[in-house]
């Protein structure tokens, strides 16, 4: 009689529950656990990441840029624009912003500082609270009282409660600001702030005509009035840019505060890089892992199928067995993944203005679903055609598997989804595409150099001269040229991701410090006139100091590209458009600032234009652009284009005239320096040049510089953990390749050591082996990860790809390290096994 539907499943689970426990006891399922359970945790770590960040600050966006909609200008909002605000309903304030110079009474040491100065409504902030020192969450100052940075106090000499004069007006510190929701980035945010009433503004006597101040107007909405917010914010947009208002922007986040997004755009691109590559290195890990647990079960489904077994009730069992595997492995790597992303958390808690809300459910469903999919696009397949074995393999031991059709459905339909959430965790379609593209074609590359390469060395063997274990270990490789392949690629594949992510590490971490080099400049010294630089320059070397930067400055109008004026041409994007209508800060050199990189063209003969501002404003090379300098125009073609690292802390220009002179123009001096080690005389030679050259202005940007590098040292420490992760995996796809051929390496050691070979010599074969197969792949991955390693680092990443002689020989020397040591470790006991034993349970593959 046969058995019922409903026994039949309560059979196949219950015999697949079976093998499975027994294969966990064997350990045959540790190398597909360990690498899709190390695939999940790294995606699943980074989209929780991305997930959290994006959700903080979509949530506090109003509040990191002050409201709802802000409106920034260097002029204050007319009138028309603010009725408009009132009629309809909503909450307005408008703050002023400018850079000042705070001093101490004379009778408290009379110390100055640069501050930026921002004046605040009585109803400020519309969002967020001010924080200060002392716990208090307050908003604007009361009149006569001023909210100060620490380094302010700390320069002046001065403590809350004292007074300190701001232009012709003497104010009180009323207390310490901690945080600020607003505070915005660019030049003034390296300055300490100073908050005052906006009541008090009139009093300083520092707004003139022509003064130059920045305006922000920030309007606020309640919940059921935000739909009519949104619509008069996209009709502002248009306005602007009809030019209704010059010079005035809408503030996003990105523009209002991008330093909390472009100080970890590199960090994230580089983390979902991490992820990518370690769901790519688990495919070749788990299909290694599949494969070798298939064939170490085809005598086992062989006598399954002679006891009368149906076929499909083996493929179900098998396939029950390791999607089981296989939700115990992702469940396993999302636990992993979120105390990954804890750690990630904490690592960059400094970089966080708010905290962070819990995770939705869909990071952890692409994580999941992604390690699914990678089951069944690479490990169901071969486990399934099990169910195709031939009964006769009982007998004729040489006879395996043959392709099934509901294997290959499988495969295809699990590679489908797999490359679609690959895809969606990469987050970015072009390093998705670079990534995946560059792991595909680089994994046909290896399959045919390596092929090439053995078709040479069965050649090599007829030498004469060759030691015997070197003909041996040779022999060995040559004698199956498939599995050589298979090998070298898998390890090449795992060596080629790893010597990418130290490729991009590097050269990720380098530019970033880089960026705010140790002993880079501490302070700018801006407004020196023309005959103070004689002067100034003694002063300096006097100190012991000599300028890192001295470039002449001047102030310029872009009035013409092509001779067509600029109020004619159209912009396709913002930024263009406001580059256009403000002035520019230009400067001339003999020759190009060693900080700058050309990207093309020549210095000499014209101008030098940073390649963002050719990008934005459509320039090209041989364009002729025209100033308005002073009230003289002045015209010269573009000879060059360069690239300039605007965080470098060093002194930048979107344009540079490449001749010697200043021909007379207006102009002042701009330096940075390296200030003294030793703070008491950074403090003297502060004091002096204030005393000497009281016009000049000296930013001191220690402070900022300090803050900036432990912020770097904590991306730099989350990508290191997120890489030790993907290393992880790299190591489990070299075991899954080393011990792919363990079966047919037992066979061949029993019947050498049958036919008297030495265990001395077998091990010396073996190793030579390894040692051989890792310096070839390492060989061929380190010439495909300097190419793909370029790619990525000019399209994906934009900075400047340094390539490094060191690499390609750690990743041969590396490879083959590894793959010894992974062979060791994973072919273990082979060479001890009695040879009796090897050829009576050899499989014969």
């Amino acid at each position: 009689m046969n058995p019922s539907p409903a026994s039949s499943s309560v059979s196949l689970s219950r015999l697949a529950a079976q093998r499975l426990w027994r294969d966990a006891r064997a350990g045959e399922l540790r190398l597909l656990v360990i690498g899709m359970s190390l695939a999940v945790a790294a995606v699943c770590a980074v989209a929780l990441l991305v997930n959290r960040l994006e959700q903080g600050l979509a949530r506090d966006a109003a509040q990191l840029i002050g409201g709802d909609v802000v409106l920034a200008s260097d002029q204050p909002a007319s009138a028309p624009w603010r009725a408009e605000v009132d009629e309809a309903g909503w909450k307005s304030a408008e703050s002023s912003s400018f850079a000042s110079m705070a001093r101490a009474d004379d009778a408290q040491g009379g110390a100055s500082r640069l501050v930026a100065v921002k004046a605040v409504p009585p109803n400020y902030p519309l969002r967020g609270r001010v924080m200060l020192s002392d716990g208090r969450a307050v908003g604007a100052p009361a009149a006569g009282q001023v909210w100060v940075d620490q380094a302010v106090l700390d320069a002046l000499e001065l403590a809350v409660g004292d007074r300190l004069w701001l232009g012709e007006a003497q104010l009180r510190v009323g207390g310490v600001i901690a945080t600020e929701p607003d505070r915005g980035a660019g030049f003034l945010a390296f300055a300490p702030r100073l908050m005052l009433a906006s009541a008090d503004l009139p009093a300083t006597g520092l707004v003139q005509p022509g003064s130059r101040i920045g305006y922000r107007l920030a309007v606020v909405a309640e919940a059921h009035q935000q739909p009519a917010l949104r619509e008069w914010r996209e009709r502002m947009r248009e306005r602007l840019a009809r030019g209704e208002w010059r010079g005035a922007r809408i503030e996003s986040l990105e523009s209002g505060r991008p330093e909390l997004r472009q100080t970890l755009d590199r960090g994230l691109i580089f983390l979902r890089l991490v992820a990518l590559l370690a769901a790519l290195l688990a495919a070749v890990g788990v299909a290694l892992a599949a494969r070798d647990f298939a064939q170490r079960h085809l005598d086992e489904s062989a006598m399954l199928r002679v006891l009368g077994l149906a076929s499909w009730r083996i493929a179900c069992i098998y396939g029950l067995e390791l999607l089981a595997v296989g939700v115990l492995a992702g469940l396993l790597g999302l636990a992993l993944g979120g105390g990954v992303q804890a750690l990630l958390i904490g690592l960059l808690q400094g970089l966080l203005p708010v905290d962070l809300p819990l995770p939705n459910w869909q990071p952890w469903a692409l994580a999941f679903g992604l390690g699914m999919s990678l089951l069944l696009a690479f490990g169901l397949p071969p486990v399934l055609n099990l169910a195709r074995i031939a009964p006769l393999r009982v007998l004729r031991r040489d006879l395996g598997a043959r392709q099934s059709a509901l294997a290959l459905g499988v495969g295809v339909l699990g590679l489908a989804l797999w490359l679609g959430l690959l895809a969606l965790s990469a987050g970015d379609a072009q390093l998705a595409g670079v990534t995946l593209g560059g792991f595909v074609a680089a994994a046909f590359l290896l399959a045919a150099l390596a092929w090439a390469l053995l078709w040479g060395l069965r050649r090599a063997i007829r030498a004469p001269g060759l030691p015997a274990w070197l003909r041996l270990a040779t022999r060995q490789v040559a004698a199956r040229p498939g599995l050589a392949v298979v090998q070298v690629v898998a390890l090449g594949l795992g060596l080629l991701a790893l010597a990418v992510l130290i490729l991009l590490r590097t050269d990720l971490l380098e530019s970033w410090r880089l960026a705010t080099p140790t002993r880079g400049p501490d302070r700018f010294v801006i407004n020196i006139q023309p005959e103070q630089a004689p002067d100034l320059l003694a002063a300096l070397a006097e100190a012991g100091v000599k300028p890192l930067d001295w470039y002449p400055m001047f102030r310029g109008r872009l009035v013409a590209i092509n001779e067509q004026p600029i109020p004619q041409r159209k912009f396709d994007n913002e930024r263009a458009q406001r580059l256009v209508e403000r002035e520019f800060n230009l400067s001339q050199a003999v020759q190009m600032p060693s900080h700058n990189r050309s990207v093309s063209g020549q210095w000499g003969g014209g101008l030098s234009v940073e390649a963002g501002l050719a990008r934005d404003l459509g320039l090209a090379l041989g364009d002729r652009l025209a100033f308005e300098v002073a009230g003289e125009r002045h015209v010269a073609p573009i000879t060059q284009v360069r690239s300039v690292e605007w965080s470098s802390m060093r002194v930048n220009f979107f344009v540079m005239f490449a001749r010697e002179s200043v021909d007379g123009l207006p102009h002042t001096w701009i330096a940075t320096l390296r200030a003294p080690v030793d703070p008491a005389a950074a403090r003297r030679l502060d004091k002096r040049l204030a005393a000497q050259f009281p016009n000049i202005t000296v930013v001191d940007v220690s402070a900022q510089l300090a803050q900036v590098q432990r912020v770097l040292e904590q991306v730099a420490d989350a990508v290191q953990l997120l890489f030790g992760l993907t290393l992880a995996v790299g190591v489990v796809v070299l075991l899954g390749a080393l011990t792919a051929s363990r079966e047919a390496r037992l066979r061949d050691v029993a019947l050498m050591r049958a036919l008297g070979a030495s265990a001395r010599l077998l091990a010396r074969v073996q190793r030579a082996e390894l040692l051989g197969l890792g310096a070839l792949a390492g060989v061929l991955a380190a010439g495909l990860a300097l190419g793909l390693g370029a790619l990525l680092a000019l399209k994906v990443f934009g900075f400047a790809w340094q390539p490094r002689p060191w690499v390609p020989l750690g990743v041969v020397l590396g490879g083959a390290a590894l793959a010894w040591g992974a062979g060791y470790w994973g072919l273990r006991g082979v060479l001890l096994r009695a040879p009796l034993l090897s050829l009576r349970n050899a499989s014969g593959d």
